[in-house]
């Protein structure tokens, strides 16, 4: 059984930054690639980023280029997303995903809340 579990969420002032952190645990296979993507209040499920676990293939969606970056630890298993100039757009539920062997396994969320 494969888990994904998230850290790092919580409620930031506008041009505040989080990390968020995201371990995979469990039957672990070859992972391809992790990433996330967040669901805001009354919105669809938007992709944020993901990166390639071998190489050096990194993807964002346009509205958090230069202000998120995400990156690895292939030895933890781990993938984080620095999240920085935090604006209310970016409230949401952040959801991790890691790809293996093409199988996509999901962590349960956690809540970003960026408000004065």
């Amino acid at each position: 059984q494969v888990q994904l579990v998230e850290s790092g969420g919580g409620l930031v002032q506008p041009g505040g930054s989080l990390r968020l952190s995201c371990a995979v645990s469990g039957s672990i296979f070859s992972i391809n690639a992790m990433g996330w993507y967040r669901r805001a209040p009354g919105k669809e499920r938007e992709f944020v980023a993901a990166i390639v676990w071998s190489g050096s293939n990194i993807y964002y969606t346009d509205s958090v280029k230069g202000r998120f970056t995400i990156s690895r630890d292939n030895a933890k298993n781990t993938v984080h997303l620095q999240m920085n100039s935090l604006t209310p757009d970016d409230t949401a539920v952040y959801y991790c995903y890691a790809q293996m062997l093409g199988s996509i396994y999901w962590g349960q969320g956690t809540q970003v809340t960026v408000s004065s």
